[in-house]
């Protein structure tokens, strides 16, 4: 008599999401015919930048019937007291399709970020009846024009930041069974002379929204295996970039003892993830290590609960290599780029690692463990000194969730950056300006690198002092002096307050940053 159940292994029960995330198709012309059918929205800039009267938004003293801020009446067709901050958004009455009224503040860079995904999102979350649909039927459609022409962006860059707010702030991971995203496409009638701008600032869009897809999903299904099986489907479209996963047996072969003994207290062994875009005639060599930790319970030396679920976006770092990876081949940069991803699960159980211990890494370096939390940094050591050994690289930046340290330092907008010359850490600091993404410069302080030392072995993981900077100077012992960056992205990895085009949950913070500085070292900057 059989048992109840008997029969093959049920599947495992985690939800994982279809991926990639759907995201609004922006279109850089005005739909063919009469365009009073589909939704409109259309933006406007406050008329005195300069102006230092309150708005209602903070100010709750300000006259109810505000109006704009140069004070010529109301804008028409807005609510009594509605002014053009930065994504604020009002709906205009009317018969649908409806139109919306989106602020564009100043016309800074993040303003028109914000528009564009205020403008996107009202798109989206409106009822289906108020809105056109495009020929699928199912699709809701939009033109985003400015409300007058002083309103239109002045350059190149104000263009593509109104895109890829518009394209970033459609995203929304989701999990829900009840969840059908809408299909979104939004016309920007955009000048001739700026639409390859406007192109490149989709794909830069699209590389943060397949970051923060991977940060997301959440580890029940995202073990290492499947982290690199899903970013080798989420690459498939980038011609010429090539990808090859290895195993828990070859890192062993390869003697990467840092991998091997974080993920040793899982079941789901760890893999590692390497990128290539090799185009033709590219001299530069820039190698992208990026952490990938699916999931961080500190180990042994056990996280407290509050806040461990967001250790589903440990691997933000990975995140980010994988997706400005495929960017770099989409856009042909002319730069040779490898990307490096070293994957594990740092768990608890009989088999994981100790505080104590002492682990060989890929090169021979010994590190005394005296923090399973800290194992970031022991993952990235291999993958390092793998590249400096096998890869001969021009540069090596690496970026991690690495230490809860620089959130203290930095808040949760700002990445810290440390590198081995000050020119580098400019380059850095300048494509994340360029791209939205803000960074600041941390030193590697000479009086503190005596800390690392170890008495029973080359290093020690986890000195005390400043622990941003005692991670940094760890790890550039494995660079063996050549040119290097560290990028720490614990605050802006995750956000639980969304702004502008950010989400709350996983951001895909330095995507961007990592696309601009492998195009900026082609063209010389």
């Amino acid at each position: 008599m059989g048992r109840e159940g008997a029969g093959p292994a049920v599947a495992v029960p985690y939800a994982a999401p279809a991926l990639p995330t759907p995201l609004a198709v922006l279109t850089t012309d005005v739909p063919p015919g009469d365009d009073d059918a589909a939704a409109t929205v259309r933006w406007r800039r406050r008329d005195h930048p300069t102006d230092t009267r309150a708005d209602t938004d903070t100010d709750p003293a300000a006259p109810a019937d505000a109006t704009d801020d140069a004070g010529h009446g109301a804008v028409e067709g807005a609510p009594p007291g509605w002014r053009p901050s930065a994504g604020s958004v009002a709906a205009l009455p009317g018969a649908a399709p409806v139109g919306w009224l989106v602020g564009v503040g100043e016309g800074r860079a993040q303003d028109w970020r914000a528009a564009g995904a205020a403008a996107v999102r009202a798109l989206r979350d409106a009822p289906a009846s108020a809105v056109s649909s495009g020929d699928e039927g199912d699709e809701r459609v939009a033109v985003l024009r400015p409300d007058r022409p002083e309103d239109t962006p002045d350059s190149a860059g104000d263009w593509a930041s109104l895109a890829l707010g518009v394209v970033l702030g459609s995203h929304r991971f989701t999990l829900r069974s009840d969840a059908t995203p809408a299909r979104l496409r939004v016309h920007v009638d955009v000048p001739a002379e700026h639409r390859a701008d406007v192109e490149r600032a989709i794909e830069l869009a699209s590389a943060t929204a397949r970051a923060r897809d991977l940060a997301d999903t959440p580890s029940g299904a995202k073990s290492p295996a499947w982290f690199a099986d899903t970013a080798v489907a989420l690459v498939g479209d980038a011609d010429g970039l090539e990808v090859t996963v290895r195993d828990e047996h070859w890192l062993a072969a390869e003697g990467f003892g840092g991998v091997l003994a974080v993920g040793g207290g899982s079941s789901r062994p760890p893999r590692f993830l390497e990128l290539r875009w090799s185009p033709l005639g590219a001299g530069d060599h820039v190698v992208l290590v990026g952490k990938g930790i699916t999931f961080d319970t500190g180990g042994i030396s056990i996280k407290p609960n509050a806040g461990m679920a967001d250790m589903r976006t440990d691997c933000a770092g990975g995140a980010a290599v994988v997706a400005a990876l495929r960017s770099l081949a989409r856009l042909g940069v002319p730069v040779r780029v490898t990307g490096l991803v070293p994957l594990a699960e740092n768990h608890v159980s009989g088999s994981a690692y100790r505080p104590g211990d002492i682990v060989r890494h890929r090169g021979g370096t010994t590190t005394e463990v005296t923090n399973t939390d800290a194992e970031g940094r022991m993952v990235l050591a291999d993958a390092i000194a793998y590249a400096l050994e096998e890869l001969a690289p021009d540069v090596v930046v690496d970026v991690a969730t690495l230490t809860g340290a620089m959130k203290v330092a930095l808040g949760v907008r700002t990445g810290g950056v440390f590198a081995s010359d000050p020119g580098l850490r400019a380059a850095i600091a300048a494509a994340g300006e360029a791209t939205g993404e803000a960074w600041w410069p941390m030193p590697l302080s000479a009086d503190l690198d005596p800390d690392v030392d170890s008495t029973i072995a080359d290093v020690r993981q986890a000195p005390g002092g400043p622990g941003g900077i005692a991670a940094a100077l760890f790890l550039r012992r494995f660079t063996d002096g050549r040119p290097w960056a560290h990028l720490d992205i614990a605050g802006p990895a995750r956000c639980d307050s969304p702004h502008e085009e950010v989400a709350k949950g996983a951001t895909g913070f330095a995507a961007r940053t990592l696309v601009e500085f492998c195009a900026g070292r082609a063209s010389g900057r």
